[in-house]
């Protein structure tokens, strides 16, 4: 049974200023399964819909953000939730923290710049379980730590005085105190050296393997995607390009962008020049019509430019929409 099942999601930003209004279509008809015990990545460049999906499926939707349509449902064992109805204190008592956390991108975001680390953890605990024992408090919280191979006296620093890994660590230790379900990691290693950012995609690749939890890790690096994620989907322009295992996309890509994607990764030995897509992402307040992609494919035809392609399967868990691939055609 998939732990999340969403299906034709459309999240839209609706605006109405000096009357006049304007609508931009972040995420538009998407579906897809994450399933228990997986690492499912999300890749795409810069406003391809990466936020604006972690947002709904994460229960953070707020004006202008709409979810017109579409369904976000969660199953959690014997609890099910749809995120698109559920009330804001069932989400915080029954599934933000305790089943879905969230890494967000930059970690000095979640930490208090005036507070000790400490602090936070309190405030996190307190908020969705109450603290009655400050004493077992602490000690389940550098027990909690230690497993995750941190010193426990990160716990007494403020957070200027630890270095960019080690906070973007304190994160994650902070998203995964009460064990939960889902982890949603979004750009986790933006600004750090690749030297950090080894460490801290092996301590997520750690947590998951201990915890037998799911992680759904976004960002726009292919090769982080390359060496962590189980599945992978490409979006471009708010919908899903391809979506398949990471070794399949990695060796058979079949989308023209997530092709493009890979060819831009730069290879040991290598001296060609890398050779960039034409023109830029579209406008989604006037998305092109048909394939969203086709003002900059090169294998573009005119049924490109007025149908939307369809997402089908070619192989078992490999989907891809594009009008060059058809149904089980390999």
């Amino acid at each position: 049974m998939a732990l999340l099942s969403v299906k034709n999601l459309h999240a839209y930003y609706q605006t109405e200023v000096y009357g006049i209004s304007r609508t931009v279509r972040a995420v538009d008809g998407v579906s897809f399964d994450l399933f228990p015990n997986e690492i499912y990545g999300v890749a795409g460049e810069s406003s391809c819909g990466k936020t604006t999906l972690i947002k709904v499926i994460s229960g953070s939707i707020k004006p202008p953000l709409k979810a017109l349509e579409g369904s976000v449902n969660y199953t959690f064992g014997d609890y099910s939730v749809d995120m698109l109805r559920a009330s804001q204190d069932e989400l915080r008592q029954n599934v933000r923290w305790k089943e879905i956390s969230y890494v967000m991108q930059g970690s000095m975001s979640v930490l208090n710049p005036v507070r000790r680390v400490i602090a936070t953890f309190r405030d996190i605990v307190d908020t969705h379980e109450g603290i009655t024992d400050k004493q077992k408090f602490l000690e389940q919280t550098r027990a909690h730590v230690n497993r995750l191979g941190l010193p426990t006296d990160v716990l007494d620093a403020y957070p200027h005085q630890l270095s960019g890994g080690m906070r973007q660590r304190v994160a994650i230790a902070l998203a995964t105190v009460f064990q939960p379900s889902l982890i949603i990691a979004d750009e986790p290693t933006t600004a750090l050296d690749v030297v950090v950012q080894r460490g801290v995609l092996q301590m997520i690749k750690e947590i998951q393997a201990i915890s037998s939890n799911t992680v759904l890790l976004v960002t726009h690096d292919m090769a982080v995607h390359a060496n962590v994620a189980d599945r992978l989907m490409i979006m471009y322009a708010g919908r899903i390009a391809e979506e398949g295992p990471t070794e399949t996309i990695f060796n058979e890509p079949l989308h023209p962008y997530t092709q493009h994607l890979i060819r831009s990764l730069p290879m040991i030995g290598e001296r060609s020049t890398k050779v960039s897509l034409e023109g830029a992402p579209p406008n989604l307040a006037h998305p092109p019509t048909g394939c969203r992609f086709h003002p900059r494919c090169p294998y573009v035809m005119d049924v490109c430019r007025t149908e939307v392609p369809e997402l089908v399967t070619v192989k078992e868990r490999h989907r891809v929409a594009c009008h060059l691939v058809k149904e089980d055609s390999l």
